[in-house]
C-alpha cells in the first residue's frame, strides 16, 4: 500500500479521529516569492495534531507544505511571529514608537528607529529581491521559493479565518497582526542570516554620518578595542549557544549511530523553535525543531540521519579602514582613486509624530559603520571611516541547506548538502546516522580572511583585534586587501568547503560553543584560519565537562539512546566538582566562621560550609546547596584568572585546566560573604532546594526548572532571571530549547526523543503552553511519532484538512 494511500485509510476509518475540514476564504493572487502583495493560489495541506500539540504536515509539494507550515506556525504563535514581521517591515516606530526597544530576536537594535531605518534600507534598496533572483546554487532554489510563497498563504489563511479568535492577550484585537507577503518572509530569513554581521552594527550603521565641525567622537585604543572584540563575539555567555555529540557506531550497542542536541535560544521572541513534521510523499520526511517564522526544519532528523547545529566561532564580518578624501569624507580612495560613497536616503513612519528621514552610507565593501556595540566605538573623521563587510548580506541558502539535510540518507548526505548551497551563516553541524558514521563541520560563511592577508593587511586596530577576538580590520585603501576567492566557493569572498574544519568518524564529535579544536579531545583539529576561532587556548568550563562526559561514555560503549537522556538531564556541575569541596573546607577553616563582604563587613559564613560540604555537585530541582554555590561562583568567577586558579592553563592540558582554586585571593571570601547577606536578605535558606528558588510561573502556577548557568559548565543550559523579591529565579530568558535524541534500530521508524522546554505556543490560552516545559521539569520526554503507524496509534490525534478555496 503507497504512502499516500496509508495517510488516506487512516484520514477516514474508523480510528476516532477528530477531523476538522477548514474551508478558507481566497487570499490575494499568487505571486512570485518577491511579490509585494499576500500570497494565494488555491494551496492545501493536511496537519494531523498529536500529543502536545506536534504538528504533522503533509502536502503534495513544496508551495503545498509551506501552507501547511505557516498555517501551524500561525495557530501556535501569531503574535510572536506578527511581531517579527513588523520589524522585518520597518514599521516599529509607526506602531510602538521609536524609542521603545524591540525584542531583539531579529537585530542588535537598540530601539525601534534604528531597527526601522535599517530594514526600511533592505526593502528600499531590494536588497532580498535581488537575492531572490540569483539562480541557485547561489541564491535560493525553486522550491525554497515555493515554500515561502506558500508560508505566506498559510500565514494569511489561518489569519483570515481566526483574526477575530485571537485569544493571545500580547496581540488581540491589534492593528499591526496583517496579512504578509512571501518577501516579508524572505527577509524574516534575511535576518537571521545577517545576525552576526550586519545585524550587529545596525545602530553604528544607522547613527553613522559624515563628520561636522564639531570635535569627533571619541575612539577607543587598540588594546581596548581587542577587549572589546573579545566581549562582543564570544559565544559563551551569549542568549544563543549549544551542546551536540555524535557517537560513531563502535560506541553503540548495535552499531548504529546516535545523536544528542541541545541547542541554548532564548525562551521568548522570535528565535524560538516550533516542533512538526514535513512530508512531500516520496520527497521528504522529516521532523524537528524550526526557528519560528522558517519553512524548514533547522535542527532535525529523517528515517536515517540525525543532525544538530552549535553556535560557532566564526567571526562573520569583517571591517574595512577607509582613508578618505581630505577635501570630502564621503569620498574615500582605492589605491589613490577617488570612490564615492553611495547614499541610501531611508523615512520611517513614526506614532504620534513625523516621519523621521536619515541617510546611511554605503561603499564597496558594505555600510559605513560608527560602532559595534557602545563598547567599541568606531568614529567617522575627516580622515578616516569603516565600512562593515558581512557576506552573509548576499546568503538566502539556508532554507535549501536544511532541505538538503532534510532528504539526506547519510552524514555524507548532510556534507553534500554543506558543499552545494553553503548557507549557513552562523553555526556549526554535527551528525551521524543509522548506519554508524558521526560527522562535525564548521560550514559556515565566513569572510575569505586568511591569516596570510590579515598579517599583511590589518591596520594598526585590526594588528590587536584580529589576533584577540579574529575581527579583521583591513586596509581599505589598498585593492591588494580586498578579500579573495575559492574556486569551491558558492559567493565570493568566502571561504570554500575544502577550507571548513571537518571531522569525520572518530568514536565522538562534541562542540559546546568553542572553537573546533577539540571536537574529539584525542584528535584536535588545526590549520584552520583565525577567523574560523582558535587553537590551543582555554577551554570554557562547559566544554570541559562536555569532553569530559562524552569520552567516558564512548570509552564505556555500548551506548543508547537512554544514556543520552541521562547526558542531557544528568546536571552535573563541573564547576562544583572543581571547586566545591575546596571552598567548603576553606571556608570551614575561617577564623570566627567569617569572612569580610565587598563592604568591608564581616559576615557569619559558617552555616554555609556544611551545606557546600553535602552539595551534590548537581542542579537537580530537589539538590540542596546547588543555589548558594550558584549564587557564590557567579561573583567568584569575576576574579582574574590569574589569581583564581593555581594551575593555570595548559595547552597540553586542556580538558583539565586551569584548576585548583586560589582560596586565599581576597575575591573569594568576599563572594561567599556577599552571597550569604544576599540569601539571608532574601529570606532564602541556604540548603533550599533549587527547585523551591529556580521556576518559571506558567498561569499562575510555580514550574520548578533544572539546570544551570554558563559558568558552572552545566550541559543542561539554563540562563534563569533574578529576581529575589519574587522568590530567586523566577523566569528563564535563554537555555535549553528543542532537544533531541536520535538513535536506530533494526526497523525503518528512528528512535527518538525529544523536549521542547518551552512548549509549543507562547499564548497563556492555549493547551500547549506548558505542557512540555512541565516535562522539562519533571525530566520527561516525548517520544517521537514519526512513521504513520505511530502517528496514527496517537490518543489525541486530530486530523486538520486546510485550504484556500479557489
Amino acid at each position: 500500500m503507497t504512502f499516500r494511500n496509508r495517510l488516506r485509510l487512516f484520514a477516514v476509518s474508523g480510528l476516532a479521529l477528530f477531523t476538522v475540514s477548514a474551508s478558507l476564504p481566497p487570499a490575494a493572487a499568487s505571486g512570485a516569492p518577491e511579490a509585494r502583495h499576500p500570497s494565494g493560489g488555491g494551496l492545501s495541506a493536511t496537519v494531523r495534531y498529536t500529543e502536545y500539540g506536534i504538528p504533522h504536515i503533509v502536502a503534495k509539494d513544496y508551495a503545498n507544505l509551506g501552507f501547511g507550515t505557516g498555517w501551524a506556525q500561525a495557530a501556535d504563535q501569531v503574535c510572536t511571529l506578527a511581531d517579527g514581521f513588523v520589524t522585518v517591515r520597518g514599521e516599529r516606530s509607526k506602531f510602538f514608537g521609536p524609542d521603545a526597544a524591540p525584542d531583539f530576536s531579529l537585530s542588535s537594535a537598540a530601539k525601534n528607529l534604528s531597527s526601522d531605518l535599517y530594514f526600511r534600507g533592505v526593502r528600499d534598496s531590494g536588497t532580498v529581491e535581488k537575492l531572490l533572483k540569483v539562480p541557485a546554487p547561489a541564491g535560493p532554489s525553486r522550491d525554497a521559493k515555493e515554500s515561502m510563497r506558500g508560508f505566506a498563504a498559510g500565514y494569511n489563511a489561518w489569519l483570515r479565518q481566526n483574526r477575530d479568535r485571537i485569544t493571545d492577550p500580547a496581540c488581540r484585537g491589534a492593528s499591526w497582526v496583517r496579512p504578509v507577503t512571501a518577501l516579508d518572509v524572505a527577509v524574516r530569513g534575511f535576518a537571521l542570516a545577517v545576525l552576526g554581521g550586519q545585524g550587529r552594527g545596525i545602530d553604528g550603521i544607522t547613527a553613522a554620518q559624515p563628520p561636522t565641525a564639531a570635535p569627533p567622537a571619541a575612539g577607543v585604543t587598540p588594546k581596548e578595542a581587542a577587549a572589546a572584540a573579545r566581549r562582543l563575539l564570544s559565544t559563551q555567555n551569549a542568549d544563543m549557544g549549544s551542546n551536540a555529540v555524535a557517537f560513531r557506531g563502535s560506541t553503540t550497542a548495535n552499531g548504529r549511530g546516535l545523536l544528542l542536541g541541545n541547542p541554548h535560544y532564548p525562551w521568548d521572541g522570535g528565535r524560538r523553535f516550533w516542533q512538526s513534521q514535513q512530508t512531500i510523499p516520496g520527497e521528504l520526511n522529516v521532523a524537528g525543531g524550526s526557528l519560528l517564522g522558517s519553512t524548514t526544519v533547522s535542527i532535525g532528523h529523517n528515517a536515517d540521519v540525525a543532525w544538530s547545529h552549535t553556535v560557532a566561532t566564526g567571526v562573520t564580518l569583517n571591517l574595512h579602514q577607509l582613508t578618505l578624501d581630505p577635501a570630502d569624507p564621503t569620498v574615500y580612495l582605492v589605491d589613490g582613486k577617488p570612490q564615492r560613497m553611495t547614499q541610501r536616503t531611508v523615512t520611517v513612519p513614526v506614532k504620534g509624530a513625523a516621519p523621521v528621514t536619515r541617510t546611511q552610507w554605503w561603499t564597496r565593501y558594505g555600510p559605513v559603520v560608527t560602532s559595534l556595540g557602545a563598547a567599541l566605538p568606531l568614529p567617522w573623521t575627516a580622515s578616516t571611516a569603516y565600512a562593515l563587510n558581512d557576506p552573509n548580506a548576499t546568503n538566502l541558502r539556508s532554507a535549501d541547506t536544511s532541505l538538503g539535510f532534510s532528504k539526506a540518507r547519510s552524514t555524507a548526505g548532510i556534507e553534500r548538502a554543506l558543499h552545494r548551497s553553503q548557507g549557513l551563516p552562523w553555526v556549526n553541524t554535527i551528525a551521524a546516522d543509522r548506519s554508524g558514521n558521526s560527522f562535525f563541520s564548521q560550514s559556515q560563511v565566513l569572510p575569505r580572511i586568511t591569516d596570510e592577508l590579515a598579517a599583511s593587511c590589518s591596520t594598526p586596530l585590526g594588528q590587536a583585534t584580529y589576533p584577540s577576538a579574529g575581527l579583521a580590520v583591513l586596509d581599505g585603501s589598498k585593492q591588494a586587501c580586498a578579500l579573495g576567492s575559492d574556486r569551491d566557493a558558492v559567493q565570493p569572498g568566502i571561504f570554500g568547503p575544502g577550507r571548513m574544519p571537518t571531522l569525520k568518524n572518530t568514536p565522538y564529535v562534541e562542540n559546546s560553543n568553542d572553537s573546533a579544536w577539540l571536537t574529539n579531545a584525542e584528535r584536535p583539529l588545526t590549520g584552520y584560519e583565525r577567523v574560523f576561532g582558535t587553537t590551543a587556548t582555554q577551554r570554557s568550563i562547559r566544554t570541559r565537562g562536555a569532553i569530559e562526559d562524552v569520552a567516558a561514555m564512548a570509552e564505556r560503549g555500548r551506548l543508547r539512546v537512554t544514556d543520552l537522556e541521562r547526558q542531557q538531564l544528568a546536571n552535573r556541575a563541573p564547576t562544583g566538582d572543581l571547586v566545591a569541596a575546596d571552598v567548603a573546607k576553606w571556608c570551614a577553616a575561617l577564623p570566627g566562621g567569617t569572612a569580610v563582604g565587598s563592604n568591608g563587613t564581616p559576615v557569619d559564613v559558617s552555616a554555609a560550609c556544611p551545606v557546600l560540604r553535602r552539595w551534590d555537585r548537581s542542579v537537580d530541582s530537589d539538590s540542596r546547596g546547588a543555589l548558594l554555590f550558584d549564587r557564590f561562583w557567579r561573583k567568584a568567577a569575576a576574579v582574574p584568572a590569574a589569581e583564581l586558579w593555581k594551575v593555570p592553563f595548559d595547552a597540553a592540558d586542556p580538558v583539565r585546566t586551569p584548576r585548583g582554586l586560589n582560596t586565599a585571593a581576597p575575591g573569594v571570601g568576599k563572594a561567599l560573604a556577599d552571597t550569604v547577606t544576599e540569601l539571608k536578605a532574601a529570606g532564602i535558606a541556604l540548603n533550599a532546594p533549587l527547585g523551591e528558588h529556580q521556576f518559571v510561573v506558567r498561569n499562575g502556577k510555580r514550574i520548578p526548572v533544572g539546570g544551570g548557568t554558563e559558568s558552572l559548565g552545566i550541559w543542561n543550559k539554563i540562563e534563569p532571571v533574578w529576581n529575589p523579591a519574587a522568590g530567586g529565579y523566577t523566569e528563564v530568558s535563554a537555555g535549553s530549547s528543542y532537544i533531541q535524541a536520535v538513535g536506530w534500530d533494526g526497523s525503518r521508524c528512528p528512535v527518538a526523543r525529544t523536549l521542547l522546554t518551552y512548549s509549543q505556543s507562547s499564548n497563556p490560552n492555549s493547551p500547549h503552553y506548558s505542557d512540555q516545559t512541565r516535562l522539562f521539569s519533571g525530566e520527561r520526554w516525548v517520544t517521537s511519532r514519526f512513521c504513520e503507524k505511530d502517528i496514527a496509534r496517537s490518543p489525541q490525534l486530530k486530523v486538520v484538512r486546510v485550504h484556500e478555496r479557489r
